[in-house]
């Protein structure tokens, strides 16, 4: 498992018409707050407050095409030549990374190709690594090149 050490800066919050709303730093725009998508905004400020990973080059909740049916990944980030570099899987707290969450973000990664795999709940991270035939778990986030 990786350690993640959140910044000090929090997601900002508020409330609009009854419903709590968090603030995506990536899409720039409030949200209603999920249990999941509090843990993704967390990580984005992780990604790029502790991390330095530039906000330029992280796409959230985008569509992708995984065996005919259409998917929404999390979280990828790029590298500086415009190459997914990393996909990142997001669950809610209480939901245990098992086997079946890193199963979902092989799916993913099949039609993203990233070179790093992570799946968190915002209290446990798993990251690994594209080796020659498989991923093997890595015990830290890599910088981004």
């Amino acid at each position: 498992m990786i350690e993640v050490v959140y910044p000090e800066l929090k997601p900002a919050v508020k409330v609009e018409d009854g419903k709590e709303q968090i603030f995506c730093i990536i899409r720039k725009r409030w949200l209603i707050i999920t249990p999941e998508e509090w843990v993704r905004q967390n990580f984005l400020l992780f990604l790029t407050g502790t991390m330095g990973y530039p906000a330029s080059l992280i796409a959230v909740e985008k569509q992708v095409s995984v065996t005919g049916m259409n998917r929404r990944f999390d979280i990828v980030v790029f590298n500086q030549q415009a190459q997914p570099f990393m996909i990142v899987e997001c669950k809610e707290m209480n939901v245990k990374l098992t086997e079946e969450v890193l199963s979902q973000v092989l799916r993913y990664n099949t039609e993203v190709s990233a070179g790093y795999l992570v799946i968190t709940n915002g209290s446990y991270t798993r990251a690994f690594e594209n080796q020659p035939g498989n991923f093997k778990e890595i015990d830290q986030l890599p910088t981004i090149r």
